[in-house]
């Protein structure tokens, strides 16, 4: 493993950490009221892109990061868009 990848794999670790308060609150209580529909929108279109780009260049960190991203992220827009 090189110095690269274990930076890689620390800001994985630290920006997708930073997601879970976030995904469990929304799936704790169910309420989203607060969060922006255009951010969480974005933010998943973003994050896709993140994926597709690991891929292309073999980056492992960030394939493995943003699909966890994802999923927190995808979770709470789902939530967002059936709470109207």
């Amino acid at each position: 493993m090189t110095i690269a990848d274990i930076l890689g794999y620390a800001a994985a670790i630290g920006t997708t950490g930073a997601f879970v308060p976030q995904a469990y609150k929304v799936f704790r209580t169910k309420k989203t009221e607060d969060l922006s529909l255009g951010t969480f929108s974005l933010l998943c279109s973003g994050i896709i892109l993140w994926i597709i780009y690991g891929f292309i260049v073999n980056a492992l960190p960030i394939i493995l990061a943003n699909s966890i991203t994802f999923a927190m992220t995808f979770y709470i827009l789902l939530i967002k868009i059936r709470n109207g």
